[in-house]
């Protein structure tokens, strides 16, 4: 009769228990000195090991020869555990008993000495769905338990355990299995098995497992189901995951706004047996890696293959970390979106895409501050002298004039400034020169207003006293012309002593000429 491997391979002492030895090493010595708690509460995610190592404990506190705080898995009593033939090692699944009435039960059962083994062992699984009332009924046999009984309440949701139980419990949080681990563990396996499995196709289990060694094993064993040899190809091909090949391709498409490229990819996941959440989720995790890459961590958050990272070096340096933030925001949030309505998953996928190519398709602030990182970008690489990827200098915002462009009119505005000065004192136009100053202020406070702030100049008129701020383009005026940020502006040039008396002397205007001062009257 055949029996999954996850069960054939379960670990029958603590030392062959993978990733947890800062938890089997304190079990192994409480067991071997017979200084067990009365209860335990093993939390953790799920196939890390929690219910494996509550049974293997049920044999050490029971077993006639433990070796080193091990079970020896011979005599009767370790025998008749594994076999499930004794009524003193209970096994509970709270998720199907979470009523008050079966706890109750169970606490007029504890009173009774074992029928076989030297202590009557329950083991809770999924206890955070154990009702209210029920952890009340259980809370007076935990505080105060008869020597023969152990609990071990095993959960992967601890905060929904009430502290009063908490309290009473010796508590191990179970980590997720390191990527090296599992790997480890499924090349044993699978040489045991006579599997082929490569080293990549090993890594790629091991990644989609998220920690889990029994959702390593399941994979591997629905992977070798195909009599094949287990490539990293065949496993993204029979769990539906996308390459990395592949999520860089979509990163350059999306990068060139390649836009015919990224409607076939979609098709081709909706054509195929893969999910548009699957996909997306994989995306995402891609993003993540790159933004990884640009922090200059990847050594110790990635792990990667050697080809992996190289094609991940590539592909990050696409994008700034502004842009890569923007593009994980929109992924994130279409995939709630898909979550909610499924029905429009594959419109949710494009359309995502399509803002993802192009930001001035989304008025996120997100959007806004990638927009603004790129110019950035542009004219560090222009002031030297460095010739921009043709990608990187595309991305204009249409109604705005060039970053560069702006600081010569400014320029040249100060000058007829000055020069009408000369031919008429009653009319003169002063750039503020604090107003750096007073954009880092409002930044401090009002960061959304402060990033629209930059490459923006001020002006104050002699004339009638007033502050004329510059800006680029009317969507940009109207925004700032909201009360709310026009006082975060007036509060930020009182801070900076700007002598302005009221909120009503600061005017926002939209030029773009080259003479600032020559039309002044048309501002007013």
């Amino acid at each position: 009769m055949h029996q999954a491997l996850y069960r054939k391979y379960r670990p029958f002492v603590f030392d062959d228990v993978y990733g947890q030895e800062h938890i089997t090493s304190i079990l192994r010595y409480e067991a071997m000195h017979d200084s067990v708690s009365h209860a335990y509460l093993f939390s953790g995610s799920r196939g890390t090991g929690k219910t494996t190592c509550a049974k293997i404990l049920a044999k050490s506190v029971n077993c006639l020869n433990p070796k080193d705080g091990n079970p020896c898995n011979e005599c009767e009593n370790c025998r008749a555990i594994d076999s499930g033939a004794t009524t003193d090692v209970i096994e509970m699944d709270a998720a199907t008993n979470t009523g008050v009435d079966y706890i109750r039960d169970l606490r007029e059962n504890v009173m009774y000495t074992p029928a076989m083994l030297k202590k009557r062992v329950y083991i809770i699984d999924e206890a955070h769905m154990l009702s209210d009332s029920a952890f009340n009924a259980l809370l007076k046999t935990i505080e105060e338990p008869p020597e023969h009984v152990l609990y071990i309440f095993a959960t992967t949701e601890q905060h929904k355990i009430p502290a009063t139980i908490i309290s009473r419990c010796q508590r191990f949080e179970f980590r997720r299995i390191s990527l090296k681990s599992l790997v480890e563990r499924l090349m044993f396996i699978a040489k045991n098995e006579e599997i082929d499995l490569t080293d990549e196709g090993a890594t790629l289990i091991a990644k989609t497992a998220q920690g889990g060694m029994r959702d390593a094993i399941s994979l591997m064993e629905l992977c070798a189901g195909s009599h094949k040899t287990i490539t990293a190809e065949l496993v993204n091909e029979i769990l539906g995951t996308s390459s990395y090949d592949k999520m860089c391709d979509v990163a350059k498409n999306i990068a060139e706004k390649n836009y015919g490229k990224i409607f076939d990819t979609i098709n081709e996941v909706v054509t195929s047996s893969k999910d548009i959440l699957v996909f997306f989720a994989d995306l995402t995790a891609f993003y993540r890696d790159m933004m990884v890459q640009k922090s200059n961590v990847a050594d110790s958050y990635l792990e990667l293959l050697p080809s992996e990272s190289k094609l991940l070096s590539e592909t990050s340096s696409l994008f700034n970390m502004a842009t890569l933030i923007h593009h994980a925001t929109l992924l994130d949030e279409a995939y709630a979106s898909m979550l909610r309505n499924p029905a429009n998953k594959r419109l949710t996928a494009e359309i995502t895409l399509m803002k993802m190519c192009d930001p001035k398709l989304s008025e996120s602030m997100d959007a806004v501050l990638s927009r603004l990182s790129k110019l950035e970008d542009k004219i560090t690489l222009l002031s030297k002298g460095v010739v921009a990827p043709q990608s990187a200098i595309e991305e204009e915002v249409e109604s705005e004039e060039k970053a560069e462009e702006i600081k010569v009119e400014a320029s040249q505005a100060a000058e007829n400034a000055e020069n009408s000065n000369t031919s008429n004192p009653s009319q003169s136009l002063e750039e503020l020169d604090c107003w750096g100053e007073v954009i880092s202020k409002v930044m401090e406070k009002d960061t959304p207003t402060g990033s629209f702030l930059r490459g923006t100049l001020c002006y104050y008129s002699s004339k009638n006293s007033r502050y004329y701020l510059v800006v680029q383009n009317a969507f940009t005026e109207q925004l700032l012309s909201s009360d709310k940020n026009k006082k975060s502006i007036f509060d930020a040039m009182l801070l900076c002593e700007v002598d302005i008396g009221s909120i009503g002397q600061l005017k926002i205007i939209v030029k773009k000429g080259k003479d600032v001062l020559s039309d002044l009257d048309e501002f007013e």
